[in-house]
């Protein structure tokens, strides 16, 4: 069996240091745990490392995408089914919670299952009893559940999309994980990490490293993808460069820009689209506008922190409150 610690968790900065500290205090419990966070953050690699300090670390570790697969398909992957349960259903299949039997059970996007089967998941924490799909025999399983999601639950639990009484039970204890901009310190540990392994597979003998323009760019890019994405950019520039062993001098982040990338037709977008079809333009006022949306849209990606907006807008901190100021945008601070 592959071991998953085998994909490193790699940073230094004090919150992800934090992390790996909480993890280290859970793991040792047999008590559900909820990892939140964005998309790429890691969690899977977070619940993997709760499994294999564990108790449990010597039986299966199993995972699940909740929101791969339609309702009543997840409850059969999730549960089982007995032969002749359904069309097809041409002869037992164990679950993913008996094939977890005495390990950990991995949920990932928890957050897009049906009340049906969060109902099955609630009662197998709390009496370790499941059926199967078309079945009546009470099958016991001893399993522990790691959960993950990047949905406000709580928030979730008060619209009545999920239910109250499973989210206490899960949140015995949640790690949160902080996005890779509030890490910038491992941007370059995680970039040099995934350079070299790259460089190894393209079978070269060594990596050139990062030139200043190159670390200049993956540090100043916001990472709306997290440490997935930091992944993909740096591969895809190794695999790119002339010559890695040299180094890496260009970055690109968006591999569909292109001049010949297809562009939506007048009417769908188009920048003859954004014209009002008749009457006067108040071009200033059309201007301001188009500025207030991006300064709103910038300090909302930046959690509001008005020096990291500046930087991510390439302006100076005065500036920025210049036009915050200009616009009466300085609620923003209450």
């Amino acid at each position: 069996m592959r071991r998953e610690q085998e994909q490193q968790l790699i940073g230094e900065c004090p919150a992800f240091l934090e992390v790996l500290e909480h993890v280290s205090r859970v793991a040792p419990l047999n008590r559900p745990v909820l990892v939140i966070g964005e998309r790429g953050t890691g969690k899977e690699l977070v619940a993997a490392r709760i499994h294999y300090l564990s108790g449990r670390w010597d039986h299966p570790f199993v995972k699940m995408n909740c929101a791969a697969l339609a309702e009543s398909l997840l409850e059969t992957e999730l549960f089982g089914h007995e032969a002749g349960s359904f069309t097809g259903a041409t002869r037992r299949r164990l679950g993913r919670f008996e094939l977890a039997n005495q390990g950990s059970l991995f949920l990932d996007e928890l957050a897009n299952t049906s009340h049906r089967v969060q109902e099955k998941v609630l009662r197998v924490i709390e009496y370790g009893e499941l059926e199967r799909v078309g079945g009546n025999e009470t099958i016991r399983t001893d399993v522990r559940i790691i959960g993950a999601t990047h949905e406000d639950l709580p928030r979730l639990a008060e619209a009545g999309t999920f239910r109250p009484d499973l989210l206490d039970r899960l949140a015995f204890d949640v790690i949160t994980l902080p996005p890779l901009r509030e890490r910038r310190e491992d941007i370059m540990p995680l970039a040099e990490h995934f350079a070299v392994k790259m460089a190894g597979e393209l079978g070269l003998e060594l990596f050139g490293g990062f030139g200043e323009a190159a670390r200049a760019a993956l540090l100043a890019h916001a990472w709306p993808g997290n440490v997935r994405e930091l992944k993909n950019v740096v591969e895809r520039a190794v695999y790119s460069a002339q010559d890695p062993q040299q180094g890496i001098t260009d970055i690109v982040f968006d591999p569909f820009e292109s001049p010949w990338r297809p562009r939506p037709a007048d009417g769908d977008g188009s920048q003859a689209a954004m014209l009002p079809a008749e009457g006067p333009f108040d071009f200033k006022q059309h201007i301001q506008e188009l500025e207030i949306r991006l300064l709103r849209a910038a300090l909302e990606q930046c959690r509001f922190n008005q020096k990291k907006t500046a930087e991510h807008l390439g302006m100076t901190y005065h500036q920025l409150r210049g036009y915050l100021r200009k616009y009466e945008l300085t609620e923003t601070e209450e």
